[in-house]
């Protein structure tokens, strides 16, 4: 009973029924493979789940060291009715042979297992922990199939790290969403059900002990598990290498790349079926994501750990060999030979002396998977990785970003902050890192057309001293200005240490600005943003350019910003900004008569007249009154 690639992806659900009925067609006369020989790409074929009895003896395949696949022998315990789902049974299964040392360990998922030579399905779930049996849960093939049957629809319980409670981040106030998933994933505890899928190993390659320890919870949590793993230096392209026709043969292992290049970050299973261009593997999701778009690559097994509690797979990606397709409940299916699109980040971190010189550059040229929800966190970890392990590192030190976006048909988005140690328990690296995952989080929050990155830059600069400026007062000589004029004014700044900064700048009174009382602030750039960033919050920007303009828009900390401030209320809408409004005009828009968007309206208006760029976190705000003749 076998069938050709073409049938067993597009006819998935009428498989088992022609399957019983050909048993005098062509492939039912061959005779089936003998177990000392790996299983090979083609036509398969499969043994009906119907015809499974308690007590038949089957072969797995899967590797334990190296590349080559090994027999394991298997033995089936019974079926459990429903237990994947409506009308999806699981096969329960009993490992001997080198599993029964090693137990059901975490990248054999999608080993396949045959029975007579025909693919009943693949390993996939475990029972429970310490257990003294190799027990395991199999998927049946017909319910992998079923992958290739679906659309560019996307599971509405997608795995991915915005779904973790931080219950434990109430306690803890941290500047951004996303670092606060990070730091109270480790304190979140859940329970796991007797019979679950086996734990997808994730490997980080070229990563810091920090960097995992950080970010190890969010992937835990998600039934994956984290090791130090490599790659080999072909990792670093997502162009197919040059025999993928020939590779992730049944029974291979088989890499999922999220990051390539200086840092990788593999997910580690074990290929069910290839049918010469396409394969299935893993019997279960890896993030359950639908549709993507991830490089898959051959994977070389180091040793396979044994153990009651993790037993797990160490390997070594190796090369890319195509794309990964579809990311569902029951299977993951790759194309070979496809090329995924990924984001290519050079990263360049410099350390300064305290002469201002560059004592140390480094530069970094990494790949990151696209994803909606885990392109942020990816940036986020390879940032934090980048800067944590470095010999310059200290708790005074202060960091400036620079950065920029290639996004494809727009204008080039450039981003600048500074971090200064901020007397909280998160480390100064991973508050700068949980910054700039932010601004992806903004940029891919929109649903209806991602954008494509052509590029990322991105320069870190390390600074030797805590460098923290809180603006202190404001001096002007005469307060009473005439329209059009130019005064100069006097504002001074305190630093975390040293003496005073003083500063002096022309303010330009506009000449129609209306006589009587009016202030001069100087500000940092929260209390300018601070009104647009609640407009953002309430209404979901679902087009690039907007997002694009939106980010440009955002004030640098580092600098001084001096606004002349008039009695006319602002209204603040996405990313557009209205400054004194008249009263009539904003009457009908609170009506809600001319727009559907929410918006935020201010009091007053804030003119900007000019910035002073500092090498300094500039903080709080300081109104001087004038009175215009």
């Amino acid at each position: 009973m076998k069938i050709h690639s073409a049938e067993m992806f597009k006819r998935a659900s009428l498989l088992t029924a022609s399957l019983l009925l050909c048993a005098g067609c062509a492939w039912c006369q061959t005779s089936p493979p003998n177990v000392t020989a790996p299983p090979k790409a083609g036509p398969v074929a499969l043994f009906p789940e119907s015809a499974l009895r308690p007590g038949m003896k089957g072969v797995a395949w899967t590797v334990f060291e190296g590349t080559k696949p090994e027999p394991v022998p298997v033995e089936i315990v019974g079926i459990w009715e429903n237990g994947w789902g409506p009308r999806q049974d699981i096969i329960i299964g009993k490992l001997t042979g080198k599993a029964s040392r090693t137990n059901v360990a975490g990248g054999m998922s999608g080993s396949p297992v045959y029975i007579d030579g025909k693919l009943v399905g693949a390993i996939s779930l475990r029972l429970s922990v310490f257990s003294p049996d190799a027990i395991c849960g199999i998927t049946p093939i017909r319910l992998m199939l079923d992958v290739k049957e679906f659309d560019q629809s996307r599971p509405s319980d997608s795995r991915s790290p915005e779904k973790l409670e931080a219950a434990a981040a109430s306690e803890m106030k941290l500047p951004e969403g996303l670092l606060r998933q990070v730091v109270s994933a480790a304190h979140s505890v859940s329970e796991s059900p007797s019979m679950t899928p086996i734990a997808t190993p994730i490997n980080f390659s070229g990563f810091s002990d920090e960097t995992i320890r950080q970010f190890t919870p969010i992937f835990n949590q998600l039934g994956l598990t984290v090791s130090q793993g490599g790659a080999g230096g072909r990792l670093n392209s997502s162009t197919p290498a040059a025999d993928w026709a020939s590779a992730l043969q049944p029974g291979d292992s088989i890499a999922a790349v999220l990051v390539s290049g200086d840092m990788n970050i593999t997910g580690t299973g074990t290929v069910t079926y290839n049918d010469g261009k396409h394969v299935l593997a893993f019997g279960h999701p890896l993030f359950n994501l639908g549709p993507v778009d991830m490089p898959i690559a051959k994977d070389s097994i180091i040793t396979t750990l044994a153990s009651s509690y993790q037993p797990t797979k160490m390997g070594n990606a190796t090369e890319v060999v195509g794309a990964l397709r579809q990311d569902r409940h029951s299977a993951i299916e790759g194309e070979l030979g496809a090329t995924a699109q990924m984001i290519p980040v050079d990263l360049k971190v410099r350390s300064f002396g305290n002469d201002d010189s560059v004592r140390k550059s480094s530069d970094f040229h990494f790949n990151v998977f696209v994803d909606q929800k885990w392109t942020p966190y990816l940036m986020m970890a390879t940032l934090f990785n980048s800067l944590s392990n470095l010999n310059d590192f200290s708790e005074e030190a202060t960091y400036r970003l620079h950065g920029e976006l290639q996004v494809e048909g727009q204008k080039k988005v450039e981003l600048t902050t500074m971090q200064a140690p901020a007397g909280t328990p998160v480390p100064t690296p991973m508050l700068l890192a949980g910054w700039w995952a932010e601004k992806f989080n903004k940029l891919y929050v929109n649903s209806a057309k991602p954008p494509k990155l052509d590029a990322v830059n991105v320069t870190v600069d390390l600074l030797p001293e805590r460098r923290i400026a809180q603006i202190e007062s404001a001096w002007i000589a005469d307060n009473k200005v005439a329209p059009g004029a130019s005064v100069p004014v006097k504002v001074f700044l305190r630093p975390y240490r040293g003496e005073r900064m003083e500063r002096t700048v022309d303010v330009k009174i506009p000449a129609g600005l209306a006589r009587g009382e009016h202030q001069i602030l100087f500000s940092d750039a929260d209390t300018l943003d601070r009104f647009q960033n609640i407009a953002s919050t309430l209404n979901r920007i679902e087009d690039v350019p907007q997002t694009v303009a939106m980010l440009n828009q955002e004030r640098s900390n580092n600098r001084l910003y001096v606004s002349l401030i008039e009695s006319q209320p602002t209204v603040y809408s996405d990313e557009k900004v209205l400054p004194s409004l008249p009263a009539s005009v904003l009457n009908v828009m609170q009506s809600g008569r001319t727009t559907n968007h929410e918006f935020v309206s201010s009091p007053e208006s804030a003119h900007e007249e000019l910035s002073i760029p500092l090498d300094e976190v500039v903080t709080g705000s300081y109104s001087l009154k004038i009175y215009v003749n």
